[in-house]
């Protein structure tokens, strides 16, 4: 009965043990004195929100603990497995005890591989703190893409495009991680190979809130554009590429930004004395 109440990520790393065998692993079920819980050294999220966590605790003040936490037992008390949030919350509300399934892990590295998996299965990590869990699985656990797939339930194709995402900047991967852009994003900006236009959509996304169907367009038609540049084109810095392009759009004609270490200037062009008029009338309005 007790392995019903098992997170999915720990069944899984036991497939071949049926549920009911799968006790054998749990030493036992009680309540632990928190004052002998150590946190658990392999943690993968790094960060803990604070709305969540106060929701949670005003979830388990008014309806109890619902789901038992998860530790190995150590010399001197018990090190967490999973259910770091649960904890934090129950100390916050000066509980003296808390209900835990108390595991059997014969070192840290199956410690490390159940404590990675469980957290990743309980789906609220963000896609950072995931793809550096999968990376840890590959690494410090010797797991193949292919293994770390068939112990947290996803298709390979899935572990390998989070952990592409290791390869972005260290600052859209902040973003990432803080919700200013999801994982569609993301994807498109990985197949940028030009940093410059990858910190400009970048940019694009965060002020703008743009899609990810209008990202990947974007994508697309500045990869394009980039093909296309002239060799004194290639010098230029993109940014000043879009501002010719919006004010093209804007007075429907050629226009030319030159830039010196101090200003530049704006070249417009006109093709009849007419043409001027219009774009005259035009500056006039959008200046009022």
């Amino acid at each position: 009965m007790a392995s019903k109440r098992l997170g999915k990520g720990l069944r899984a790393l036991i497939p071949d043990i049926s549920p009911e065998d799968s006790e054998d692993r749990i030493d036992s079920i009680q309540n632990i004195d928190i004052r002998k819980i150590r946190p658990n050294p392999f943690q993968p999220r790094e960060n803990f929100d604070e709305t969540a966590l106060e929701d949670l605790k005003n979830s388990i003040a008014e309806k109890g603990i619902i789901q038992p936490i998860t530790v190995r037992r150590i010399d001197d008390g018990f090190e967490l497995i999973a259910g770091e949030r649960r904890l934090r919350a129950i100390t916050a509300l000066n509980f003296e005890s808390v209900p835990a399934y108390v595991f059997n892990v014969d070192n840290d590295e199956e410690m490390l591989e159940l404590s990675l998996i469980e957290n990743i299965q309980r789906e609220d990590l963000n896609p950072i703190d995931i793809a550096k869990a999968y990376h840890k699985l590959l690494v410090d656990c010797k797991l193949t893409q292919e293994s770390v797939a068939k112990r947290v339930g996803k298709d390979r194709s899935t572990v390998a495009n989070f952990l592409r995402l290791l390869k972005l900047p260290d600052h859209i991967k902040e973003s990432l991680k803080f919700g200013e852009l999801d994982m569609g994003h993301a994807r498109a900006l990985i197949n940028i190979d030009n940093e410059e236009l990858q910190n400009h959509i970048w940019k694009r996304i965060v002020k703008d809130k743009i899609s990810v169907r209008d990202v990947e367009r974007l994508v697309k038609q500045s990869a394009k554009k980039l093909e296309k540049r002239t060799k004194e084109e290639k010098e230029k810095p993109f940014y000043l590429l879009e501002a010719e392009e919006k004010l093209r759009n804007l007075y429907g004609t050629q226009v030319r930004i030159k830039s010196v270490k101090k200003g530049g200037s704006i070249e417009i062009e006109f093709y009849s004395e007419e043409e001027l008029e219009r774009l005259l009338e035009l500056m006039q309005v959008r200046s009022n």
